[in-house]
């Protein structure tokens, strides 16, 4: 269901000026709007309707500077990188401190990178080694034109191998049968069940899924914030890890990985792409250098300029350049209640700052003030893979 290839490109980092504290807010309601940095791709992208609403204490887990559709960073940092991605949000997976958002707890669809949420519900109650046989019924409603693993009906694969398809080809048909072995007597439907079960004890409250795959669903949304969730508990696992760094593997037949950025950014640990018409490009990814670990989320970006990996890097980047107590919040656990993750986020409050509204974007390779040249990163001949889009019919 991704399907797009990002050009041959010259990341510049960003000049940027500081953003001007205005001291802690009291509640996120009094804190000044400020605008996400944007930059307009070429071509508008298609309407889209309307998600729905967050409700004002979902809006607030993990911090009420949270609680906004706009920008928030701490004070005195750089300015966040400028993206065609509609929510994105950045956090330490080792801390739980998050660095910084744009709407990070604003409805939007996931496409593909709903993925991680099937494993994260199903991959504790499956046996790697079970082996499974496919039916005619996990083939059905599948468009031959979207990411398939290549499983075929009446073939029998491991549960390991159908992780593997899941994360390395994106493999809708893969996803459609682990949902309908791990849903028990429910089949594929339980599944999907136990994702929203699972999005609930992570508290992902924005979080629905409708199918198992991320194809568009009636009322599937997500958000940067529950991404952010949904990727600390996958990459918490030491077999999850294992097959998203996984280049290549037989299953019988050969796959390869598409996420392009394990051998092209320092310290990738490995993310996930998604696509479709209505979702446009999503993308959650993992790095780590000098023992931070950062994971990176975006949803609704646009394939140019930069696309959604180029706009991942860009916010990773930025990310790991900021202090490592920098923070405007926090990625809240499975075990406390809301009132609980309220109560913590507020007392942590005065480690960040909402920026003030004078804090502006920074375009790519413009420079600010100081007279000062940062890392420029080159990612030369890799691509995102020849996946076709995933469209609903």
């Amino acid at each position: 269901m991704t399907g797009f290839r990002v050009a041959t490109a010259t990341f510049s980092a960003l000049l940027l000026t500081p953003a001007v504290a205005v001291g802690p807010p009291a509640r996120a309601a009094a804190a000044p709007h400020v605008p996400c940095p944007t930059v307009q791709p070429p071509a508008p992208p298609p309407t889209a309707p309307a998600p729905p609403p967050v409700d004002p204490a979902d809006g607030a887990v993990g911090g009420e500077a949270l609680a906004t559709a706009g920008l928030v960073t701490p004070a005195g940092v750089p300015t966040a990188p400028a993206v065609t991605a509609t929510s994105w949000l950045v956090a330490d997976l080792n801390s739980g401190l998050v660095l910084g958002g744009c709407g990070p707890h604003e409805r939007r669809t996931p496409a593909s990178v709903q993925k991680l949420l099937l494993a994260a519900a199903l991959m504790p109650r499956l046996d790697p080694a079970q082996v499974v046989e496919v039916t005619r019924a996990d083939l059905r409603d599948l468009d031959p034109a979207s990411s398939l693993m290549g499983v075929v009906e009446g073939g029998r694969y491991s549960v390991e191998s159908l992780w593997l398809g899941l994360l390395l080809r994106s493999g809708n048909d893969a996803a459609n049968v682990l949902a309908r072995v791990g849903g028990g007597p429910a089949g594929r439907q339980g599944g999907v069940q136990a994702m929203n079960d699972e999005a609930r004890r992570l508290h992902a409250n924005q979080t629905h899924a409708a199918t198992p795959s991320g194809l568009d669903g009636p009322g599937q949304y997500t958000s940067a914030y529950d991404l952010a969730l949904i990727a600390r508990a996958t990459f918490a696992r030491e077999d999850f890890r294992r097959y998203i760094a996984t280049r290549a593997a037989q299953v019988p037949f050969e796959i390869r990985n598409e996420n392009t950025l394990l051998d092209s950014y320092p310290g990738m640990v490995g993310g996930k792409t998604g696509f479709t018409d209505l979702a446009r490009q999503t993308y959650v990814g993992v790095a780590e250098r000098d023992g931070r670990r950062l994971v990176v989320a975006l949803l609704g970006a646009e394939t140019a300029p930069l696309g959604s990996l180029g706009e991942a890097l860009a916010l990773l980047n930025w990310g790991f350049a900021l202090p490592a107590d920098a923070s405007v919040g926090r990625l809240v656990t499975p075990g406390e209640d809301k009132q609980t993750s309220l109560a913590v986020a507020a007392e942590g409050q005065g480690r960040g700052r909402v920026a003030e509204s004078r804090s502006f974007p920074v375009p790519v390779g413009l420079t600010l003030g100081a007279a000062l040249v940062l890392v420029v990163l080159v990612l030369a001949g890799w691509r995102a893979g020849a996946r076709r889009a995933a469209r609903r019919r």
